[in-house]
């Protein structure tokens, strides 16, 4: 097994390190904002008019971002096997829970408008909440896991219990992804609705985005001690993390100033630049091993066969430019402004960037 480990990753093998990183990224960026709408769906909304405004700004696309993590899932099973059978293995039960919490979200989209019944209505706008703010609190406490350590063993095995997933880091990295996609989603919501829910929509953003900065400038500077005390320092710039912050420190007043466009922007950034940080602290392995560095679950180790490697580039190189040009233009035909019936959306529809 170490003979293994001390393989250095061949160039295939970062490059998929590398593509899944970016799968994810997108995931994060576009699902983000769909988990902060989910969540604020109580709390920018005073009536079912509202509700269904809020969830009108999601509909079109919800299902389309969740693509992302589709592709992400299966490019990790293809070219890294055995991280993912590893992370299925140790991570089965909180894995089942983003799984459920995402089926239950789902079926909310679909069967809430079936019927006019309010007892009907109040149990899958719970399901939508609950489905979007477990797995964004799920999602963080998983890769801050990967990279702070967990109980791998001999063999990649996995050693310990679901309470070795819920240490203080991890739970803090959580808190923090839970806090950056519902901010994500105010801003989006900024953007994206009209008459009273905009407004609470960017009291909210405002609201959120100090505590937010708190939270995440504490979980990323525990980030790069881990990075510092494990001896991989190189792989984190400074820059990352410190443009990503500035951009979190100017959400705040981006939203109070109306600036609802560079609002979104900024909290895609910090999303980009978060996730960035954590992946490069994780590289040159896939899973760290809290028993030992020579139980890591390492990138050359991880890797699928070369072949294999080859033929899933050539597909990507093929399909990938496809789906981003559909995706595009969903959004492009979807850009408008969403409005309670009775108010006319705003001229200037859909940014102020």
């Amino acid at each position: 097994m170490l003979a293994i480990q001390q393989l250095s990753p061949s160039g295939l093998d970062q490059l998929w390190f590398y593509l899944i990183g970016v799968l994810w990224l997108g995931y994060f960026f576009l699902e983000g904002f769909d988990f902060g709408v989910g969540t604020l769906l109580p709390f920018v909304s005073r009536d079912d008019v509202d509700r269904r405004v809020v969830i009108n700004t999601i509909g079109p696309v919800w299902d389309g971002n969740e693509v992302w993590l589709l592709t992400a899932g299966g490019a990790t099973f293809a070219a890294f096997p055995q991280w993912y059978a590893t992370v299925f293995s140790g991570f089965y039960l909180a894995l089942f829970v983003i799984l459920a919490a995402l089926i239950f979200r789902g079926m909310a989209f679909e069967f809430r408008h079936r019927s006019d019944d309010p007892g009907w209505i109040r149990w899958w706008d719970r399901a939508l909440f609950w489905g979007s703010a477990l797995p964004a609190l799920l999602w963080g406490v998983a890769f801050a896991d990967f990279v702070h350590g967990v109980p791998i063993g001999a063999n990649y095995t996995w050693t310990g219990t679901f309470f070795d997933l819920v240490k203080p880091y991890a739970l803090l990295g959580g808190l923090s992804t839970l806090l950056l996609f519902t901010l994500h989603g105010a801003t989006y919501l900024g953007l994206k609705s009209d008459g009273d829910v905009r407004v609470r929509a960017q009291a909210m953003a405002t609201r959120l985005a100090p505590l937010t900065f708190i939270v995440v400038t504490a979980f990323l500077a525990w980030t790069y001690q881990t990075a510092h005390t494990n001896h991989r320092i190189g792989l984190v710039p400074p820059l990352l993390p410190i443009v990503g912050l500035l951009a979190l420190a100017a959400v705040g007043w981006l939203a109070r100033e109306l600036l609802e466009g560079w609002a979104f922007i900024a909290t895609a950034v910090v999303i980009v630049a978060f996730f960035s940080t954590l992946l490069l602290n994780l590289y040159p392995n896939v899973l760290v091993s809290s028993l030992g560095a020579n139980y890591n679950l390492t990138i050359a180790a991880a890797a699928s066969h070369r072949y294999t490697l080859e033929v899933m580039s050539w597909v990507a190189l093929a399909f990938t430019p496809f789906v981003l040009l559909y995706q595009s233009w969903t959004y492009w035909i979807f850009k408008k402004r969403v409005s309670r019936p009775s108010e006319t959306p705003a001229e200037s529809s859909t940014t102020s960037a």
